[in-house]
């Protein structure tokens, strides 16, 4: 049965087809070759045999009922005849010879096309601003005024280079510890108690491959970054890419100065399953060869110092200087090489941020306590006004979003909640803050 289904299925369409015209022309030429098989029959010489006739006969009466059977088509009026005259009657000639012909029906009109559906206007992607290379460099805070103040502690930062940029006097930590920080300002996740609590093990504190961070984004847009991280080392104590501790094991700092709670980067299966931190998450020593060139300068660079130049107090050798003053000696080397490249220079930003807050103990202890999360920040670029402030409220949730509104890209986490602000606007603006 199987076998058969098939052109049985296209028989009973091709039967289902026949209707009017059609019909009528099969049935006409059905009865002349049933004729002509029935008149070989009857050829001879002694003439039509009575069973012969017979079949003739009842062959004849079986085609024209099929005939009447079939539907035909309605003959249009007679022009010339009158609406009451009878019409006239089929010859019995017409009758024994096949269905009556009918004109064939007017073709029907095409129906028309439905409209296709129109597309929903899409919104322009918005394009990138003026600056195309960020240098982020992230450091401990002694606090706000020992850092920007009358008193400060890093006379680099705050006499010589802040009159060459804008300074955030509202910007503010979510935790003082460094990896919440460093967490929120690449990804916009928030503070978790494993990242608060500097992290019992290295896997309590790493994000699932589904969570993106900047460089990710960075990547999607074809976009080059790189994380210049101090003192990152292998087992044989040479310079290696993308060092992280064990799964099971806590988040302890090298002989060398390095902790991975300042390399936030390396806390991303987006990155490490991918190759993408391996290829991108560097010793520091290599920033000095990529700002040769505006050509081989990433469009973000993430910089990092070892414990001890990042500014944590009690971390550098004995005799040589520590807290503040080692992270304005760290900025005061760096930075000029920076402000000197070509990349800077065309379409740069450098942005002195505190990821962490290690302030010393007051020397008065009856003065008022200070906020140890205010810390301020330091916008520098040739596409600012010098000198200028900018009294926003800022936080790392923010400097994500600023970093992404200049590179175009969507906000990631908490970095698109509706009160987080950007800075980004000032180089729209092109005042450089107030």
């Amino acid at each position: 049965m199987s076998l058969l289904s098939g052109p049985l299925q296209k028989a009973t369409a091709a039967a289902a087809s026949l209707t009017g015209k059609r019909f009528s022309l099969l049935v006409a030429s059905s009865l002349v070759a049933t004729t002509g098989v029935v008149a070989v029959g009857t050829s001879g010489s002694q003439g039509t045999s009575p069973v012969v006739a017979a079949a003739m006969r009842t062959l004849l009466e079986e085609e024209n009922a099929a005939v009447a059977a079939a539907p035909v088509a309605a003959a249009p009026e007679a022009t010339t005849s009158s609406p009451s005259s009878p019409a006239p009657e089929p010859s019995a000639e017409a009758a024994s010879s096949g269905p009556l012909s009918a004109p064939a029906p007017a073709p029907e009109a095409p129906a028309p096309e439905p409209e296709a559906p129109t597309a929903p206007p899409t919104e322009p992607e918005p394009e990138p601003g003026p600056v195309q290379h960020v240098f982020l460099v992230s450091l401990a805070s002694p606090g706000y005024e020992a850092a920007f103040g009358a008193t400060s502690q890093m006379p680099y930062l705050s006499a010589e280079l802040r009159g060459q940029g804008v300074l955030l006097t509202n910007y503010s930590l979510l935790d003082t510890a460094p990896l919440p920080n460093g967490i929120a300002a690449i990804s916009g996740e928030t503070p978790s108690a494993a990242t608060k609590g500097g992290c019992p093990t290295y896997e309590d504190c790493t994000y699932e491959v589904e969570t993106l961070t900047l460089a990710d984004q960075l990547v999607g847009k074809q976009l080059q970054w790189h994380s210049y991280i101090e003192g990152m080392q292998d087992e044989a104590g040479k310079p290696d890419s993308c060092v992280t501790p064990e799964p099971e094991a806590p988040v302890a700092p090298a002989p060398s100065g390095y902790s991975a709670l300042l390399n936030p980067f390396a806390f991303f299966h987006s990155l490490l399953d991918l190759g993408d931190c391996d290829e991108n998450d560097v010793p520091l020593d290599k920033l000095a060869a990529d700002l040769r060139k505006a050509e081989s300068t990433p469009n973000f660079s993430y910089i990092s110092p070892s414990l001890c130049n990042a500014g944590f107090r009690g971390t550098c050798p004995e005799g040589t200087a520590d807290g503040a003053a080692a992270a304005d000696a760290f900025l005061a080397k760096v930075v000029p090489e920076i402000l000197a490249s070509a990349a800077f220079k065309k379409d740069g930003l450098l942005i002195v941020s505190f990821g962490a807050s290690d302030p010393a103990p007051p020397v008065d202890p009856a003065a008022p306590p200070v906020d140890p999360k205010k810390v301020g920040g330091l916008l520098v670029s040739p596409l600012l006004a010098p000198g200028a402030t900018d009294g926003v409220a800022y936080d790392p949730y923010s400097l994500l979003r600023s970093i992404e509104d200049l590179f175009a890209l969507e906000p990631l986490g908490a970095a698109g909640g509706a009160k987080v602000r950007s800075f980004a606007s000032a180089f729209a603006a092109g005042n450089g803050g107030d």
